[in-house]
């Protein structure tokens, strides 16, 4: 059973979200809390598993990586642990997962340029079928779900 959230949770994971690295005196400010309540909620939110994490959000281009693709791959399910085992250890990964339809797999990964996509779906090729879709920009970002819920949710 999820743990349930009110909506002064929702309103820190939402700055937490922005930014990992706020201070808490600066949440609690935000939330109307003391720096202390807001540390349990917080503390409460990690250990309940809602926040899994911090990261800092890396960009791809920085570094060269001009080109994002998403690559639907069929892969058997006999041949799947084998193919987990291949794409955990490619850095370009992004993310993969396993889906439902025409395929079973949907990888989302940055490239320098075409030749290096076209090398990683050769790559893949030897589990199934692919399909690619270049991805032309990003406009709309956001895992910052809480703060789009409808009222009264």
């Amino acid at each position: 059973m999820p743990h349930k959230i009110d909506d002064i949770d929702k309103k820190i994971l939402a700055i937490l979200y922005r930014d990992g690295r706020a201070p808490v005196k600066e949440i609690a400010k935000a939330v109307f809390l003391s720096a202390p309540a807001t540390a349990t909620r917080i503390e409460r939110l990690e250990k309940n598993g809602i926040i899994s994490g911090y990261q800092a959000r890396i960009n791809p281009h920085a570094f060269g990586f001009a080109l994002k693709a998403f690559i639907n791959l069929e892969v058997a399910p006999g041949e799947k642990q084998e193919f987990y085992d291949l794409i955990r250890d490619i850095p370009n990964v992004i993310s993969c997962d396993s889906v439902t339809g025409e395929y079973s797999m949907l990888i989302q990964a940055f490239f320098r340029d075409t030749e290096e996509l076209d090398n990683f779906t050769g790559l893949l090729q030897r589990f199934g079928r692919t399909k690619t879709v270049i991805s032309f920009s990003t406009p709309i970002e956001h895992g910052d779900f809480f703060s789009h819920e409808k009222k009264g949710d």
